[in-house]
């Protein structure tokens, strides 16, 4: 049975959508400029712009359209609404936030660390905010799904191939592959795994809450009417 939302309902999924973007590029971000390595991604985004200009942002753009150009060809389906804007508003974040100017690189390694985490943490927040409102997955997801469904392989075996390849071809053209690659590929799956169900438990709970005052309304306008 289909699930239809109210206004107030989608505009929340929306709002909360837009959010988890807006704070998953901030931790992107602070991973570049904590400077102690990259998630496997971004090294090959930042690789990229060594190597051929434009921003690191745009690169997230143009590597996005690739994805989701092989994830449709491959799985012979239009990806939906929410990977398109997905890709388009990340990459647009992330240069936004990279060209803030107190957002710069700490002096020691302590300050460093402290970045790397944080960003870690935000990452994996952002994340699971845009995830828990249901409205698509991203490029990457969508291409992992699509090998899914095309290979029958697990995904973990699909998720780690894609990253390591792209961190391959990303480490070759001049990406930063260091510690923080290494603490992020370890451990970033575990804690999106811990706030995944938070997020989505939070932004169910004001969906079926708003769902809940549009009836109490709609039952009084009965009345009055």
């Amino acid at each position: 049975m289909k699930e239809h939302h109210s206004l107030s309902q989608n505009t929340f999924k929306w709002g909360i959508y837009f959010v988890g973007l807006l704070v998953m590029s901030l931790g992107v971000v602070l991973t570049i400029k904590a400077d102690l390595g990259a998630s496997p991604w971004d090294v090959l985004h930042i690789g990229l712009f060594k190597q051929l200009g434009f921003t690191i942002g745009t690169w997230s753009i143009i590597v996005g359209i690739v994805i989701l150009s092989s994830s449709a060809l491959i799985s012979k389906k239009l990806p939906g609404i929410g990977a398109f804007v997905n890709m388009l508003t990340v990459g647009v974040f992330i240069d936004m936030y990279m060209a803030l100017p107190f957002l710069n690189t700490p002096d020691n390694i302590i300050g460093k660390s402290i970045m790397l985490l944080i960003s870690i943490i935000l990452t994996s927040y952002g994340m699971g905010l845009y995830i828990s409102a249901r409205l698509g997955a991203g490029p990457r997801d969508s291409l992992m799904i699509a090998l899914t469904e095309k290979t029958g392989w697990k995904v973990q075996y699909i998720r780690s191939s894609m990253e390591i390849i792209v961190l391959l071809i990303g480490w070759f053209l001049g990406g930063p592959v260091f510690i923080g690659t290494i603490i992020y590929s370890v451990i970033f799956g575990n804690i999106v795994g811990f706030v995944l169900p938070q997020c989505t438990r939070m932004s169910d709970h004001f969906i079926v809450k708003l769902g809940k005052t549009k009836q109490k309304t709609d039952q009084m306008s009965h009345y009055i009417n």
